[in-house]
């Protein structure tokens, strides 16, 4: 078997069964042949049977198409019912190693969800969001992934009239903590218990056999949510719209609307523009993260405990173990951004004191940590991204006597440097100049060549430094959009 679908074997309340809506003309951007090598879809070897099958006109066979419920909060107001608005869940691929992973189409038109939406996408969304996902995956940040592109041959009305598209996208599953909110609105304790069954099944199966599965479920939860916040923060990505609906149970990064990387570091960068508070801002997303991991805890509450106020004690222990887990990993992996093999109170300080240099000379964030790499024995590269040149020649000085009591070679330390610091990532300019091309000028060369250079991130590739290159001023984008 090639496809199932287990969540359709959930209560009916779970999702809407439905097809995605047929378009006219659809034509195949780009397919991630790796990924369905890795999936072993049996896929056809022709372009136009390709765009059908990922346009959602054609279907294959075991595949149960559905919407899937989910509330949420969005920028802290709680909306009890928001679900799958223009998305629709294919089904499970099933690899030969027995995995499952989920297969969506994004922009498939309109669902019971989808209140006042068309259920469509424009290309430029599309874009970001495949782009910006494989990027990730190629940095070892856990993540939904893309696995095609389809033009719609259709117009998608916005502010403008826009093209449209469809995102075909992977991940372990989409359960979300919005998922167990929408149950717990409902006082529906049923459906959350079968909810949780089903995502420890699924996602944690080595729970099952804890003195209390659900209490163990809800600190996985919190430990892989913590992990991931500071894998991505490590290398300066701000999601933009930490919603709980777009905080994935598995430890995944999902919904890539407004999101960027920074530039120059500046810790309460924010380039959302539905966030005009600063809610999601760069330095915010550990403290939101725990936010939301408060709010699966409190649906969870009547599952941790028969008695209310032990399970509240409960939950709000694991919820306290948040913030130390989230510290053990970003600490860990700020360590290693400046050549530690360990992580200790005098590295992290010194990391911490670099970043501080950093935003006061607007030095860009990605450049600076891969540039060190090459710094322990000829810093002058390094020493002339920054302004303050006495400040940051006492940083260098003092970071060599820290590395001298490594016990790796500078060899070896500057390969693991270059490693851990990448040094291309998706520049918010370049992916705006991909959509440019292909949203006006029907031109999708600029965003495979893009695709191509960030599948190998930690390499140097020499001969594209112009996707390596910071932005001039001229360039910077300043605000990125949701697009829905």
């Amino acid at each position: 078997m090639i496809f199932d679908n287990t969540y359709t074997r959930l209560p009916n309340r779970f999702f809407q069964r439905i097809n995605p809506v047929v378009v006219e003309k659809p034509s195949l951007i780009r397919m991630n042949t790796s990924l369905a090598k890795k999936l072993g879809l049996p896929l056809p070897d022709n372009h136009i049977q390709l765009a059908e099958l990922f346009s959602g006109n054609v279907l294959m066979d075991g595949m149960e198409p559905i919407a899937q419920a989910y509330a949420g909060h969005q920028f802290g107001n709680f909306v009890h019912q928001l679900g799958d608005g223009r998305a629709v869940l294919l089904g499970e691929a099933i690899t030969k190693q027995g995995t499952r992973f989920d297969i969506q189409l994004k922009g498939s038109g309109q669902t019971q969800f989808s209140r006042s939406g068309d259920g469509r996408s424009p290309l430029g969304p599309v874009i970001r969001e495949y782009v910006i996902s494989e990027a990730m995956h190629t940095l070892g940040i856990p993540t939904t992934r893309a696995l095609a592109m389809v033009a719609t041959g259709e117009t998608v009305h916005r502010e403008t009239t826009l093209p449209g598209a469809i995102l075909t996208r992977v991940a372990a599953s989409f359960i979300r903590v919005g998922t167990f909110e929408y149950f717990a609105a409902r006082n529906d304790e049923e459906a959350l218990r079968k909810l949780a069954d089903y995502t420890i099944q699924r996602h944690y199966p080595e729970v099952e056999k804890a003195d209390n599965p659900y209490a163990t479920f809800f600190n996985a939860v919190c430990h892989a949510q913590a992990e991931l916040l500071a894998r991505w923060m490590c290398v300066g990505f701000i999601h933009g719209v930490m919603n709980t609906d777009n905080t994935t149970i598995s430890g995944e990064t999902i919904d890539y609307g407004p999101c960027a990387f920074m530039d120059q570091y500046n810790p309460a960068q924010v380039f959302s523009s539905i966030d005009h508070q600063g809610r999601y801002a760069y330095n915010q997303q550990p403290l939101i993260a725990q936010w939301n991991m408060g709010c699966l805890g409190g649906c969870l509450i009547p599952l941790l405990h028969t008695d209310e106020q032990t399970a509240h004690n409960l939950g709000e222990d694991i919820l306290a173990s948040f913030t130390p887990s989230f510290a053990h990993y970003y600490r860990t992996g700020m360590c290693a951004k400046i050549g530690l093999s360990k992580e200790s109170d005098h590295g992290f300080a010194h990391a911490k004191r670099l970043l501080e240099i950093m935003h006061q000379d607007h030095v860009d964030f990605t450049e600076s940590f891969r540039i060190l790499g090459d710094s322990i024995t000829d810093s002058a590269q390094f020493k002339a991204l920054f302004s303050s040149r006495e400040t940051i020649i006492q940083w260098i000085t003092d970071w060599r006597e820290l590395l001298n009591q490594d016990p790796r070679s500078a060899e070896k330390t500057s390969h693991a440097m270059h490693a851990t610091n990448p040094a291309i990532i998706p520049r918010n300019h370049r992916v705006e100049e991909a959509i440019r091309a292909a949203e006006d000028h029907g031109d999708f060369a600029p965003t495979h060549k893009l695709i191509e250079v960030l599948s190998t991130p930690y390499a140097d590739q020499p001969n594209h430094q112009e996707y390596r290159s910071p932005p001039e001023p001229s360039e910077r984008v300043q605000q990125t959009f949701c697009g829905t």
